[in-house]
């Protein structure tokens, strides 16, 4: 594979009904082509059919051995985090300890009040609740007293299988983001709704923020989700870009400003500038013909 890790990305976003037989497929070929990793995102209230990402990695956990299982990202200021710990801890005993938590704190198109939270001091309340989770994941019984959360001696069995805790990566795109990722976090991944541009960017801000905070770039990871469509014939990868951008994130203009599509050469270049930026690792994220693509991929990341 890749002289760095590549992920890729779970079918998740169906048009009509959900494929299960596609995830099956593409999660076995996927493994066995040694991709590293296998991502999900969260989307919970939606018009298409978007399957839960905590359940749907436990599903791909039973069907694989190898591949770390990640999300990208959790809005943990609409869950519990008390269960969330518990889901979370037990996904990664289910998969022997292969769980990358990607997390994040939303923005204003989450509609808070629907899941029953306030949309007031959310950064306070995004890290306390990682500040609950990771107490129960790491004491015997944990303790909290904080502004939003407050309990005392709580045990919480079994704990996951990775010590002190599963790795929790950062998405952020601000400098205030960025600061917590590089405080709180072990790894950052780069938005597929930004830009190239946007990374490199944001990857220069992240570099100056981690030495602030006393941080060790080289046990920091960073990663960038990229959209993209492998085609020689560049006007139709682009419209079908567009077509899934328009459906998903109503949105289509959004597809040029941020995906990666052309010709393999053409692919592998615009990636290797990503790399040569400072990624770590790819997550690959195609949304259409995902069979095909993730046989092309396979040889494209060959080449990284």
């Amino acid at each position: 594979m890749a002289t760095i890790p590549c992920g890729i990305a779970i079918p998740q976003a169906f048009t009509n009904s959900v494929d299960i037989e596609l995830i099956r497929k593409f999660v076995s070929r996927a493994e066995a082509l040694n991709f590293d990793s296998l991502w999900v995102q969260e989307q919970i209230i939606s018009d298409s059919a978007i399957l839960e990402p905590v359940t749907l990695l436990t599903y791909v956990a039973a069907l694989t051995t190898k591949p770390r299982l990640g999300s990208s990202v959790l809005l943990t200021v609409i869950r519990n985090p008390v269960q969330l710990a518990k889901s979370l801890a037990t996904l990664d005993q289910l998969s022997n300890g292969r769980l990358m938590v990607g997390v994040g704190i939303g923005g204003a198109h989450v509609p808070e009040s629907v899941f029953g939270v306030s949309g007031d001091r959310r950064a306070r309340r995004f890290v306390e609740g990682l500040e609950v989770i990771k107490a129960l994941w790491t004491q015997p019984r944990a303790s909290i007293r904080g502004e939003f959360w407050q309990f005392e001696n709580v045990p919480m069995e079994p704990k996951p299988v990775q010590q002190p805790h599963p790795p929790l990566w950062f998405g952020a795109r601000d400098a205030i983001g960025l600061r917590r990722a590089a405080r709180h976090g072990q790894g950052w991944m780069g938005a597929g709704s930004s830009s190239s541009a946007d990374f490199l960017q944001q990857i220069g801000l992240l570099r100056r923020l981690l030495d602030e905070e006393k941080r060790d770039p080289a046990e920091f990871r960073v990663s960038k989700r990229v959209y993209l469509a492998v085609d020689d014939n560049r006007n139709r990868a682009e419209r079908r870009l567009q077509e899934w951008f328009g459906l998903r994130y109503k949105r289509a203009e959004m597809a040029t400003r941020v995906s990666i599509w052309g010709s393999r050469r053409e692919c592998i270049d615009k990636l290797n500038e990503l790399v040569r930026a400072g990624a770590h690792h790819l997550m690959l994220n195609p949304v259409f013909d995902e069979l095909e693509h993730l046989e092309v991929l396979a040889e494209v990341v060959k080449q990284l």
